[in-house]
């Protein structure tokens, strides 16, 4: 049996999936006509951010499953996997921690401009201590939008260390524990002094801050992105930007060419190349899991956390 791995991932995920007899490919690029090249004569396949699109599915004869590497699938064609009885599964939570704790990292280099003054001093440039108000986390309101896994440890790490009061945004969760739910978006929009984004990309949460939601924003409120690009409108953060609206935002994703467009302007915008899950420990955790999913789904079973139907007998036959 054969494994196509899209994208690098950590070597005790590839020693896994070989004690079970599952031979690890590596695929000759990252675009879709590369991964249906390669897909041919695979059982299974580990993608990540690039995603499993239509035409691999179609060019595959033997794929059974295909397995992501972290949380996210929106970039996995699932109605073509549907199509062809193929298992769709994701490793949610493995990177969590690493995530959170670049959430705290980046709120953090916001209030105190950590990145701008790295920059003036580089450039010997005096005087950044006098150039803008510098503010702690302490005492503030966060809002937490997406109580997941990630925005859980998040909420937990603000409160916990910096006494923040954590506010909540989250209908799909069931249980927040002690921190206040705010049911409407807006209302916690305008009582936080920092935003923090961990929600997954679905239709009601394409463009989730748009021009009205960060209009209602507190006055120089910082706003974090951790989650997915598609969350926020750019054009409308920009406008908010130019307005002097915001304090800042700090973004892990965002469209391509952003961090060169019309946001690069801004010295307190942060721009991190999708960061969040890359520390070593989230890495071997999340490969560990997804090559464990492939285990399962090649000796028959399900995964915990399958997207889409399993292929039936027929299928199969």
């Amino acid at each position: 049996m054969k494994c196509l791995i899209v994208q690098p991932m950590h070597e005790d995920g590839l020693a896994l999936l070989r004690r079970h007899g599952i031979e690890p490919v590596a695929c000759s690029g990252t675009d879709a006509d590369s991964i249906a090249r390669s897909v041919r004569g695979c059982d299974a396949a580990i993608t990540r951010d690039a995603g499993f699109p239509r035409a691999a599915f179609e060019a595959a004869d033997r794929l059974r499953a295909v397995v992501v590497h972290g949380t996210g699938h929106n970039a996995v064609d699932k109605e073509a996997a549907a199509e062809r009885g193929v298992m769709v599964a994701n490793t949610p939570g493995a990177n969590a921690q690493s995530v959170a704790e670049l959430t705290l990292g980046l709120a953090l280099a916001l209030a105190r401009g950590v990145t701008g003054a790295d920059r003036w001093e580089r450039e010997g440039r005096p005087g950044f201590r006098e150039s803008l108000s510098f503010r702690e986390l302490s005492g503030k309101t966060a809002l937490v939008v997406g109580w997941g896994a990630i925005g859980s440890r998040f909420g937990q790490m603000a409160a916990n260390a910096f006494g923040m009061r954590v506010l909540v945004h989250s209908p799909r969760a069931r249980e927040v524990g002690a921190f206040p739910r705010v049911a409407a978006l807006e209302e916690g929009l305008a009582e936080a002094d920092l935003v923090t984004l961990n929600t997954p990309l679905r239709a009601e949460t394409h463009h989730l801050m748009n021009a009205a939601r960060l209009a209602v924003m507190k006055p120089g409120a910082h706003l974090v992105n951790v989650a997915r690009a598609e969350l926020i409108d750019e054009a409308a953060l920009a406008g908010a930007l130019e307005r002097g609206a915001l304090g800042g935002a700090a973004l892990d994703v965002y469209s391509h060419g952003a961090a060169t467009g019309p946001l690069a302007a801004f010295s307190n915008v942060i721009f991190t190349p999708h960061l969040g899950g890359t520390t070593e420990e989230a890495l071997r955790r999340v490969a560990l899991g997804a090559a464990g999913h492939v285990v399962t789904a090649l000796s028959g079973g399900v995964p915990e956390t399958v997207l889409t139907p399993p292929r039936t007998k027929e299928l199969r036959a």
